[in-house]
């Protein structure tokens, strides 16, 4: 059996393998965080958080965790976590389903308040590997980045952390840490496939299970610019990890570069507007689904050492 930290071990260095960025890269940027770390005054150290210093992902971390000895069977698992779900779980565990702890998806507390615009950086390197160039990545992102993050501060964001430890229930949320899984998931998949039209990329999507399923409930792949019959040209996977929807502007960029299809996990009407502007083919693949997927790929390595996974909260548990 494992500990909560176990379980978070294996999710981090199951996620640094699949990283857009590579291994090599994620170390060193580690390594910076230590050196900058370092050079901060001892006031400003009072205020660092040192989840980075061995953490980059910094929207998926454990948040409370009452009893490190506590040997962890059944984990309760959903896409967005609430005191609803918490409480769903204190109800399992009286009716003698025993819930050890909980596991979001999306980000809580201060995964959600730093976190999540820290990893949109990850967006910079998946758009620098297709031909954009980084001084212009790095110049549509960061107006961008700090738009996310000053829409996150003022929110209740510890709500359910103290929520938590009110009902004395681990909580963890794995965000960009199941994300990095989709995304190296998607890709390879579909280089295999070796797709000629929109309407192939549908096909083969539906042949994931999760997908299948999310078909079956409305929420299934779809194109959002082009047509089935339209070719597919190189095809980028730019949607499936970082955090959170980047900048609109990025759009023109992976046209001069030649890209022709652009598969995102969700998509807003105005970055919509945007790809179709620059005449790139959009493929949103769906949200829930996609999630979904990242997290069993990255759950199943966790369910070998004999953890159970209840899922809910439109988590779609498939295992392989």
């Amino acid at each position: 059996m494992l500990f909560l930290e176990d379980i978070f071990k294996i999710a981090l260095e199951s996620s640094i393998n699949e990283d857009p960025r590579g291994k090599k890269q994620v170390k060193e940027l580690l390594e910076d965080v230590k050196e900058d770390y370092k050079n901060l005054s001892e006031k400003e150290k009072k205020f660092f958080d040192k989840e980075k210093l061995v953490n980059p992902y910094t929207d998926s971390r454990i948040l409370f965790n009452s009893d490190k000895k506590t040997k962890i069977k059944r984990i309760l698992a959903g896409i967005d976590i609430g005191t609803e779900e918490l409480l769903l779980a204190k109800e399992l565990t009286k009716s003698g389903n025993k819930i050890d702890a909980v596991v979001a998806h999306h980000p809580l507390g201060v995964a959600r308040a730093q976190g999540l615009g820290e990893m949109m950086r990850i967006q910079e390197e998946i758009a620098i590997k297709w031909g954009v160039p980084i001084n212009v990545v790095e110049k549509l992102m960061e107006p961008r980045i700090q738009e996310v993050v000053r829409a996150l501060a003022p929110g209740n964001n510890e709500r359910c952390v103290d929520a938590a430890k009110l009902l004395n229930i681990p909580l963890m949320c794995l965000h960009t840490v199941a994300d990095n899984h989709v995304h190296s998931y998607i890709e390879k998949f579909l280089q295999k496939k070796k797709v000629r039209k929109l309407g192939d990329i549908l096909d083969s999507l539906l042949e994931i299970e999760e997908y299948k399923i999310a078909a079956s409930l409305g929420m299934g792949p779809d194109i959002y610019s082009g047509g089935k019959n339209s070719r597919v040209g190189k095809i980028a996977v730019t949607g499936m990890t970082g955090g959170t929807e980047g900048s609109e502007d990025i759009y023109e960029r992976y046209a001069h570069a030649g890209v022709g299809t652009v598969i995102e996990m969700h998509i807003s009407d105005s970055r919509k507007e945007k790809a179709k502007k620059f005449h790139l083919n959009v493929i949103m693949a769906g949200h829930m689904a996609s999630d979904s997927l990242g997290l069993n790929l990255m759950f199943d390595k966790i369910a070998k050492k004999g953890v159970e996974i209840v899922p809910c909260s439109g988590f779609i548990r498939v295992g392989r």
